[in-house]
């Protein structure tokens, strides 16, 4: 009696095992198979920025971090595999805290291979405890410089556009890292919290060649980045609002969405929809 129900304890237990191990491997095989898609999705992180995106083959690449909140860890749960505890880079586009307040916790809980930043600096406990975790992790660190690229994919390809020089000393959102990936047909462009003197510097120096599918408006929408001139360089089917709801700041302020009502250009923000997903095969473009 106590052999047969031993034996069928162990049954049970090589049973779930295999089980568990089958769905494992099914949501690797999911994971690895997106039949060509690239993911941009824009966390709503509240009033701040962060960025997740995921290559066909996997590779992934977390643009800011938002606020101090946890609020960025509770996205990236949302649209990455639940067993998936690594990042391949992650990217800080400037110090301030509604930027890089979320990456300390990211840096504790995931493994990261490459931080990239720039020179500038803040003398801030959010970028404290940031610069304290990338020193501890020790990933490799990577100073961003106009024309760099990182290729997460055949064909998908993220390529700085500012700072072209050190950024040290900068007023912070000046020296945010501007970025724009392209996969195919589509395209993004990242601008961190960029000013409109640096919007004016992009114009002269890349003119057409900024013209993007997706635009992350600067600075959630303020009246200090979106000039007409820049707006209409890039020439987006989406503008992207990344702000928190009802915030204090008014983000966005009219002047920009009156700016975009005028271009026509279509805007969806985070605080009205929530995590915004864009998928697209290179080809064609969805919003989720």
């Amino acid at each position: 009696m106590l052999k047969n129900f031993s034996r069928r304890n162990l049954q049970y237990t090589v049973l779930s095992v295999f089980i568990f191990t089958n769905i494992f491997i099914w949501f690797a095989v999911a994971r690895a198979d997106r039949h060509g898609v690239l993911t941009v999705a824009f966390l709503n992180v509240g009033q701040g920025d962060a960025m997740y995106i995921e290559a066909p083959n996997g590779n992934q690449m977390l643009v800011d971090g938002g606020p101090p909140s946890g609020a960025v860890l509770r996205e990236l749960g949302r649209v990455m595999p639940f067993w998936d505890r690594s990042i391949d880079v992650v990217l800080a586009t400037h110090p301030d805290q509604d930027h890089v307040g979320g990456l300390p916790s990211v840096l504790a809980r995931m493994r990261i291979d490459n931080v990239i930043t720039t020179e500038n600096t803040s003398d801030t406990g959010v970028y404290g405890a940031f610069k304290k975790i990338v020193s501890e992790k020790r990933p490799t660190r990577i100073i961003a410089r106009a024309r760099e690229r990182i290729i997460l994919d055949d064909g998908v390809v993220f390529e700085i556009l500012f700072p072209d020089r050190n950024a040290a000393g900068w007023e912070t959102n000046t020296a945010s890292i501007v970025a724009r990936l392209s996969y195919g047909d589509q395209s993004f462009i990242f601008t961190g919290d960029s000013p409109l003197s640096v919007e004016k510097y992009l114009v002269g120096k890349n003119g057409g060649a900024l013209d993007s599918t997706v635009l992350k408006l600067g600075h959630h929408g303020s009246r200090t980045s979106s000039s007409k001139v820049f707006l209409s360089a890039v020439d987006p089917e989406y503008a992207v609002i990344s702000a928190g709801k009802d915030n204090k700041y008014g983000h966005p302020h009219k002047e920009v969405t009156d700016l975009l009502a005028l271009l026509k250009i279509p805007s969806i923000s985070t605080a009205e929809k929530g995590t915004i997903i864009f998928k697209t095969n290179g080809e064609s473009l969805r919003v989720e």
